[in-house]
């Protein structure tokens, strides 16, 4: 059924545009015997206040949110209640869980974004398609990092990031959202530049407002549910994008707009051009 009211398209980054970092959480976990989903519910269960979040906003720069974010991941005390009552919810045994983890922050999050980088054929496919009809802005809603790329080039700075600390994390002299990323939209919404994040109503308000739409104007596309949640309730409509699941996402979506997204001309995209 399509949505011919429809004025603008959201897309996620992690996990819709690019490869998820949270598989690299599942392999960390995997690897070192942590239970499936452990580290995810730690994350998600520190709220506001936890590092990650913090850090999405922009209120903690990379090396202190490094320490902290090892210490979050390390609290097996309260690691372990917010994974019982995961289980609980989920229906499942708890599994034995562990007594004592020592998780480097700096370790784990450079695997995330090392892992993170690749685009998602069908997702990139839809947003050339989508950008070439001109029908509809294209705006990324993403929970990001992108405040680090101005960060001060001055050794004796406390927010000064060297070079080396990038390319470890994948990020070369693009930073955390590079140019040709940001090029495939008309707006890139980082929660780091704008100090708010989902599922936090006011970061979609915010998107919607500096692209001059309502909330019902807009299709969502993103691969956590909380997130898909706050938008249907603004009015947004949404489409959930589970792993592995991006072509049908696409398929959701081009019945929505009434749009041919999924074929592919022969001729490869070279982004860089955009």
């Amino acid at each position: 059924m399509t949505s011919p009211h429809l004025k603008a398209v959201l897309f996620d980054i992690g996990g819709v545009v690019l490869r998820s970092p949270f598989i690299a959480i599942a392999e960390y976990e995997r690897s070192h015997g942590i239970p499936p989903n452990y580290l995810n519910c730690s994350i998600a269960a520190r709220g506001p206040q936890g590092s990650w979040q913090k850090f999405e906003r922009g209120e903690l720069a990379l090396f202190p949110f490094y320490k902290a974010f090892g210490e979050d991941l390390s609290d097996t005390h309260n690691g372990n209640i917010w994974y019982r009552e995961y289980c609980q919810r989920k229906g499942i045994d708890c599994p034995e869980l562990p007594k004592k983890l020592n998780i480097d922050g700096r370790e784990l999050f450079g695997l995330m974004m090392k892992g993170g980088g690749v685009f998602d054929e069908h997702i990139l496919t839809a947003i050339i398609k989508l950008r070439a009809a001109g029908k509809w802005k294209i705006i990324a809603l993403t929970n990001n990092f992108s405040a680090l790329d101005k960060a001060s080039p001055d050794p004796s700075d406390p927010g000064h990031i060297p070079r080396s600390e990038f390319e470890y994390l994948g990020w070369g002299d693009g930073g955390a959202a590079p140019p040709h990323l940001r090029a495939l939209f008309d707006d890139f919404c980082d929660s780091s530049a704008l100090g708010m994040r989902k599922p936090e109503p006011e970061f979609y308000i915010a998107a919607c407002k500096r692209n001059g739409i309502a909330p019902k104007d807009a299709v969502f596309l993103d691969d956590i549910g909380i997130n898909l949640k706050t938008a249907q309730k603004l009015g947004m409509e949404t489409i959930h994008v589970p792993l592995g699941g991006s072509l049908a996402a696409v398929k959701t979506l081009e019945d929505k707009l009434g749009i041919n997204l999924t074929s592919r001309s022969d001729q490869a995209i070279d982004i860089s051009k955009l």
